[in-house]
């Protein structure tokens, strides 16, 4: 038995590898390494997962590649952090691009486990080398001086290599084979003569995690069409989203989605990127040009395929689109219920057909943005100069055809112009108000007159609630008491409390920009929620502490139902989703604008 030692080339910027994410992506890297072998098969062996981890325990795996005989294992694999693209090019011998660059992803099996096996195999020559953590921690910055025993015997099998890790990293949650195949299928799912098994089932399109479907028919003037695909409804982006064809097992072309995003102008893009799928077609072969580019789009056959493929996946998509439009409108239905009836009746059907085209435009967005974004329209629909083009658009209903597109395009280019100049008035709004926090002379009353008709800033949740006569009855006589007069009238609270047509009062204390918040304003902000109850029924009072700065350790628990806001956070986070809202509208005016 022989023995060597790693060689650390100069260029070395960590010892053990690199730290993953996740002893799934760990696995991965060595996927990776198969892959820059040429192999065409990578079988993955994990135990049950969920079940206890025992000393027994072991991850297999085996590739077909080209393997490594014992020369190459000690001049190339024992040399840590030398670049393999420097040394034999961007592409394996068959093509591929090289995906190993540091030379480090060797050890992303001891992430997993501490003891790593290789059997690599080539020309008839079986090398086996052990590699354990804790011999490589010891060693420090001597790596080199390590002895580490290599096997070499003569054999009769395959080329390829087998990577056996043992004694599992207990402190990290064991590898789970579907979150493994769903990262696996996101790197190599539309790869030709790449084939991967984890426990022993091969790597597909259904392991992309979503709502999966299948169609199987013999198509006229094609024949047997075998249709998959799925919408996924995982956070992680798909990588060539898309149906591809394949025509005797090899992909043709690029995946595309048949025309559908193009035929569908009200489907958004956003859902279409996560459908993920393929269709086999073997008898297309004759229809496949030369380079395998593209499939003659002008054959019957293709036409058919055509067809069958759009009509398939249109009509998933639109259900899924439905099904989601449904849970986004459920969700804020009842802030869009009260707006629409503050509204005069003439306006409401204009106003929801409005709230309607924002709603199944952004419904993927979190509920914030999404309560802003109705908050803007709704501001832009109460302008008067949006109803002269509703007037228009009623009238040209009535006339010729060319009348009424006219109307409709002014419609939208109105529409979206108010809602960008609204938008921007916002924002100019927030810049005055700065400058407000930001002079040392401002008073509490100064901001109240500011804020009290903007409650938008503190949030879109906020933006449908409105002070009243009664309401300002009840903060006048707890602030007009007698403790707060005479010599303790600099004591006199600020007090701002409104109301949305739920039924639901907030209680806002304003202090000046000069102040920070302590705990004695909390406390003194809860005493005149007390005070403030007796005058009220129905729902609880939540309160809102408004100061310049704040001395409140964040772990403190501050009550229920009582928020404490700085000024400068305050127009921060409404210039954050102001900003936003105006890339929306100038990167998004076709959706908006469509009725």
């Amino acid at each position: 038995m022989a023995s060597n030692r790693f060689k650390v080339d100069a260029k070395i910027a960590g010892l053990l590898g690199e730290n993953y994410r996740s002893s799934e992506h760990a696995l991965r890297e060595l996927v990776d390494n198969s892959w820059d072998a040429d192999s065409k098969n990578v079988w993955i062996s994990l135990p049950p997962f969920l079940t206890p981890i025992t000393d027994d325990f072991k991850i297999i795996f085996m590739d077909d590649g080209t393997g490594m005989t014992p020369e190459e294992v000690r001049s190339e694999y024992m040399t840590i952090a030398r670049n393999r693209r420097e040394r034999k090019g961007d592409n394996t011998s068959n093509g591929r691009l090289v995906k190993g660059r540091k030379g480090i992803g060797k050890f992303a099996g001891l992430f997993v486990g501490s003891t790593m096996r290789l059997e690599t195999v080539a020309r008839g020559k079986k090398t086996i080398l052990t590699i354990e953590k804790e011999e490589l921690s010891k060693a420090k910055r001597d790596i080199e001086d390590i002895d580490l025993p290599i096997e070499e015997i003569n054999c009769n099998e395959e080329d390829g290599t087998t990577i056996t890790i043992y004694n599992i990293n207990q402190n990290l949650l064991y590898p789970n084979p579907e979150r493994l195949k769903l990262i696996l299928i996101m790197e190599y799912g539309r790869q030709d003569h790449f084939n991967i098994y984890v426990n022993n089932e091969r790597l597909d399109v259904t392991d992309v995690k979503g709502q999966s479907f299948e169609y199987k028919e013999v198509l006229a003037d094609l024949g047997p069409v075998n249709l998959r695909f799925v919408i996924s409804d995982t956070s992680h982006k798909l990588r060539q989203p898309g149906i591809s064809i394949r025509v005797g097992g090899k992909a043709v072309g690029k995946p595309t989605f048949f025309d559908v995003d193009k035929n569908n102008p009200d489907i958004p893009g956003k859902l279409l990127k996560r459908l993920y799928g393929e269709v086999e077609a073997n008898d297309l072969l004759n229809y496949v040009t030369a380079d395998w580019g593209t499939v003659i789009e002008n054959s019957h056959a293709f036409v058919a395929l055509h067809g069958f493929v759009s009509d398939k996946i249109e009509h998933a998509i639109r259900n899924e689109f439905k099904n989601e439009i449904s849970l986004a409108k459920a969700r804020i239905q009842k802030q869009v219920h009260i707006e629409l009836q503050k509204l005069p009746e003439y306006k409401r059907e204009y106003a929801k057909k409005a709230l309607d085209k924002v709603i199944n435009n952004f419904y993927t967005l979190p509920e914030n943005k999404l309560r802003s974004l109705i908050s803007v329209v709704l501001d832009t629909i109460e302008k008067d100069e949006y109803w002269e083009v509703i007037k228009a658009l009623d009238e040209a209903q009535h006339a010729d055809v060319s009348s009424f597109a006219d109307a409709l395009n002014l419609f939208g280019l109105v529409e979206m112009a108010m809602m960008s100049k609204q938008t921007a008035s916002r924002i100019n709004f927030l810049l005055m108000l700065q400058k407000l926090v930001n002079d040392p002379k401002t008073e509490e009353k100064e901001i109240h007159k500011a804020i009290e008709n903007n409650l938008w800033i503190l949030g879109p949740e906020y933006s449908i609630m409105a002070s009243n006569v009664t309401l300002k009855t009840v903060i006048k006589r707890i602030t007009g008491r007698n403790q707060y007069n005479g010599s303790h009238s600099q004591n006199r609270p600020d007090l701002l409390l409104t109301q949305n047509v739920l039924g639901h009062y907030l209680l806002i204390e304003f202090k000046r920009p000069s102040h920070t918040l302590s705990r004695n304003d909390i406390a003194q902000a809860a005493d005149y929620r007390q005070e403030i109850t007796p005058f009220l029924t129905g729902s609880a009072i939540d309160i809102i502490v408004l100061g310049g700065k704040s001395n409140i350790n964040s772990l403190y628990s501050h009550g229920e139902g009582i928020k404490v806001l700085t000024f400068n956070d305050v127009i921060s986070n409404a210039h954050t989703l102001l900003n936003w809202l105006l890339s929306q509208l100038n990167q998004n005016p076709s959706p908006l604008t469509r009725v």
